[in-house]
């Protein structure tokens, strides 16, 4: 586990999709599972800081791509944590419906998920009260139909999952994944809004230095 900032930790060598964990005064939160072999990784940096796989008290899930939510089963089996997913998700997830995909261009083949039950369904605008103190959900549609981010307001502190990539520059997600890319660059220019200090990716590093700018800037592009 990789340290980004006090209380926010990275999961290291997961090969494609981040997960971050937070340190919460309950336990931790995770956010997003990555790939199925993601979960072994995620629960053995857990065992090597000296936490328990029980410590796991939330996942939360930005939306329901295989590198997002392939880990999941697994890790919500080993942890006995609450699944918190918007409702447009939360039928992939529990295996009901297949992955959203671009109704033109390049056709990917259906999938579904290995079922995972959702407790909490959020809609954006939701406040978690126990993750980092205060973290609001926000509806970020376009990537998937259902996709969310999650913001600390008072430490400026941006999760972002795939609305954006950095790789190594800010970039537009993958076209050939992404179900409406008009939809997503308008939830690129909501998210810029938010003045953030630091911005995690759910592909890339984290971003540190000038956030707020670097968004706006990429943003004034669309």
């Amino acid at each position: 586990m990789q340290q980004i900032v006090p209380g926010v930790h990275a999961f290291t060598g997961l090969l494609m999709g981040r997960v971050y964990a937070l340190e919460d005064a309950d336990g931790l939160t995770l956010i997003d599972a990555g790939l199925g072999l993601a979960a072994g990784k995620v629960l053995k940096q857990l065992q090597a800081s000296g936490r328990q796989a029980s410590a796991v008290k939330r996942i939360l899930i930005t939306h329901a791509h295989p590198d997002h939510v392939g880990g999941l089963a697994k890790l919500q089996t080993a942890t006995g944590a609450q699944v918190v997913a918007h409702s447009l998700e939360r039928p992939v997830i529990e295996g009901q419906a297949f992955i959203a995909r671009r109704t033109s261009g390049i056709r990917l083949p259906n999938t579904k998920m290995k079922p995972v039950p959702v407790q909490r369904e959020v809609e954006g605008g939701e406040t978690l009260p126990d993750v980092l103190g205060g973290t609001q959900v926000i509806f970020t549609p376009g990537h998937a139909p259902g996709h969310i981010v999650f913001w600390q307001p008072d430490r400026r502190l941006l999760f972002c999952g795939d609305v954006m990539m950095r790789l190594p520059r800010l970039r537009l997600p993958f076209a050939a994944f992404t179900v409406d890319m008009d939809e997503n660059k308008r939830s690129i220019k909501k998210i810029a809004e938010l003045e953030a200090e630091v911005v995690c990716f759910g592909h890339g590093q984290p971003l540190m230095r000038d956030a707020a700018h670097q968004l706006r800037t990429f943003a004034a592009k669309f």
